[in-house]
């Protein structure tokens, strides 16, 4: 069954990240909602599996079957990640540790945690939450990052540290939100019924989640050094801080739970297939769109710096101002919209359509 909360929110989380890469890349300008796009993308990755997976268990599939496919599935977003690296960013950011190969790490491990207890999962996220501190300051976290951007060394070491603690999107704390999406999921739509906890709790939850969050940003001026700079160190998303961890995933579930209750829970709105189609449109296609947009806008960077005899990469962030950049973003999806549209919905293209051919 298609849920339109989830075509929603992952249509918000693709259009949030083109209306920040395009300005960012373009014009070094940092939109005020920045850094909200990525965790919910994230968080419906595992909100998605758990979807997946239940469609899977209620067609007959076998386990053997489900893990076969799930891997194949974790390794092509995982490989796509990679070459993504090389072709967009250039291969010296091969290991940059970008969305795509979180996600497909966070695929693979879902394979293991869906036959255990779902405490199992939450126990992780929760640890995931609580070390993440402390492996960034074991490996030096600011030793890794120059001029605002994430590099490091060729060595295993370094590429290990930069896949687990500190590159753009590490294991630790990003996994949480994979998993607090599989989590929200694998409750809210139990089989059996009577065992679903109300959707009520989850808003409220996500809400103290949120609130937690603002507390932690008004004591940290308060708490010793120590404090204040590995734990409660302040809202940002590189590293994730644990304000920005708390709130994000609140703002995640409660806005997924809310428009489960009054969007999917709806019959007079599920049963108007056309209120939704932007959202599906732009949720089917949302792993090309993410590739694309890239592409779109930083190929003409590196192709004309190369061809000024420059470096590759002097024009980024340094291209144009703001005022144009914005637009070509709403232009880019614009144009992305009238040219899916056209697509049969029951069809499937683009990067989907390799992953469900090759995967199953």
């Amino acid at each position: 069954m298609r849920y339109p909360s989830v075509d929603i929110l992952r249509t918000v989380a693709i259009v949030v990240m083109v209306l920040v890469h395009f300005p960012e890349n373009l014009s070094n300008y940092i939109p005020p909602f920045t850094g909200l796009g990525a965790p919910l993308f994230t968080f419906l990755s595992g909100v998605s599996y758990r979807l997946w997976l239940n469609g899977q268990e209620a067609r007959g599939i076998s386990d053997e079957q489900i893990s076969k496919i799930t891997i194949r599935r974790g390794l092509f977003v995982f490989g796509v990640g990679f070459a993504f690296n090389i072709l967009i960013w250039l291969p010296e950011d091969t290991f940059n540790w970008d969305v795509l190969t979180f996600i497909g790490s966070a695929i693979l491990l879902l394979n293991l945690l869906r036959r255990l207890p779902i405490s199992i999962s939450v126990l992780i996220a929760i640890i995931s939450i609580v070390i993440s501190p402390a492996l960034r300051a074991t490996a030096e976290y600011s030793s890794y990052w120059e001029n605002g951007y994430f590099e490091c060394d060729l060595t295993l070491t370094d590429v290990i540290i930069g896949y687990l603690a500190t590159g753009y999107f590490p294991i630790f704390p990003w996994i949480t939100f994979s998993l607090a999406g599989f989590i929200t999921a694998t409750l809210l739509f139990n089989p059996v019924q009577d065992e679903r906890p109300a959707i009520w709790q989850f808003t409220i939850f996500g809400t103290g989640l949120f609130l937690l969050a603002m507390i932690g940003l008004q004591i940290r001026n308060y708490a010793p050094a120590i404090i204040s700079t590995h734990i409660l160190s302040g809202w940002h998303m590189f590293p994730p801080s644990t304000e920005y961890v708390f709130a994000t995933i609140g703002m995640a579930m409660f806005l997924f739970a809310v428009l489960h209750q009054f969007v999917d829970l709806n019959p007079k709105l599920c049963s108007d297939v056309s209120r939704f189609r932007v959202f599906k449109t732009f949720s089917r296609y949302a792993f090309t769109i993410y590739l694309l947009h890239h592409m779109v806008h930083l190929w003409p960077l590196w192709i004309y710096g190369y061809l000024m005899g420059g470096e590759t990469t002097a024009y980024w962030q340094n291209a144009m101002p703001v005022t144009i950049s914005i637009p070509l973003a709403c232009l880019f999806l614009l144009v992305c919209y009238l040219v899916l549209r056209r697509i049969n919905p029951d069809d499937r293209y683009g990067v989907e359509g390799w992953m469900r051919w090759l995967c199953g």
